[in-house]
């Protein structure tokens, strides 16, 4: 009896915790939702903490989020991350997984919403997208889970930093001839694997990089530019992806909304 009373205290203690700091990225969501697909719908959230991860979900016929579970943390994660990743222990859910510090102002919010889109993508097309790419199978094929994160992209070479840099100001300017010729150039210089690398981080974080940026233009607050100079890493397709989008919707604005159409393009332009 005494454990019962531990237990339900200690999922008590949890909901009062968090339940109403959770509940309010359902008010961001309800203002912003109209901007794209990827925020029209709340995923789980998961709070790591002390080595253990709390998942808090939306469950039908209940308002707002309600506390599910404690689950053993399957990796170390330290403060300040903020990330989405399929859950093994909730029936491999894809969920926003951050540390509790995330509530403390409305730029963690937008974090969180930025977060729902590589949801969105994981629901939606991102492991039919990604098996279409060599350099995917083949970490598939040696069970490599973290080469997204790890690849070992040559960022530093001047003969990518160059294009690129060249690339990025194309897109923010819309100089077509200009965009063309460096995507060229890299598309040479990098070779098919980490040509495909590139993309699909383009695809992947820029997306992400894009709606945060439309949430932060309609609730009045700066964009996000992270990863547009040097040194350049893997943020920097963050800023270069997003920017690549952009220049895409100012053509056809529709394909901001076809994301699977949007990595095409983006592979093939």
């Amino acid at each position: 009896m005494g454990i019962r009373f531990f237990q339900n205290d200690a999922k008590l203690n949890m909901v009062e915790k968090y339940i109403p700091q959770i509940n309010e990225i359902e008010g961001i969501k309800r203002q912003v939702q109209h901007l794209h697909p990827a925020l029209e719908r709340l995923y789980p959230v998961v709070i790591a903490e002390n080595d253990q991860l709390f998942i808090f979900d939306i469950l039908q016929g209940e308002g707002g989020y309600s506390y599910i579970k404690p689950i053993p943390s399957p990796m170390p994660i330290p403060p300040g991350v903020r990330a989405a990743f399929p859950l093994e222990a909730y029936g491999q859910r894809i969920a926003c997984v951050v540390t509790p510090e995330i509530f403390d102002s409305l730029e963690g919010y937008i974090t969180i919403l930025h977060e729902f889109v590589h949801c969105y993508q994981f629901e939606t097309c991102e492991q039919r997208l990604k098996m279409t790419l060599d350099v995917a199978r083949r970490a598939q094929e040696t069970n490599n889970s973290m080469w997204e994160i790890e690849y070992p992209f040559p960022y530093e070479a001047l003969d990518f930093i160059r294009p690129y840099t060249e690339f990025m100001d194309a897109a923010l300017t819309h100089q077509n001839q200009k965009l063309q010729l460096t995507r060229k150039q890299l598309r040479v210089y990098l070779g098919l694997h980490d040509f495909e690398y590139m993309v699909w981080q383009e695809w992947k974080e820029g997306l992400a990089r894009w709606v945060e940026n439309q949430v932060r233009g309609h609730l009045g607050l700066p964009t996000s530019t992270k990863g547009n100079k040097e040194p350049y890493s893997r943020v920097t397709f963050y800023a270069g992806g997003a920017s690549y989008i952009n220049y895409f919707s100012a053509q056809d604005p529709l394909i901001v909304n076809d994301i699977t159409r949007l990595f095409v393009k983006m592979v093939i332009t």
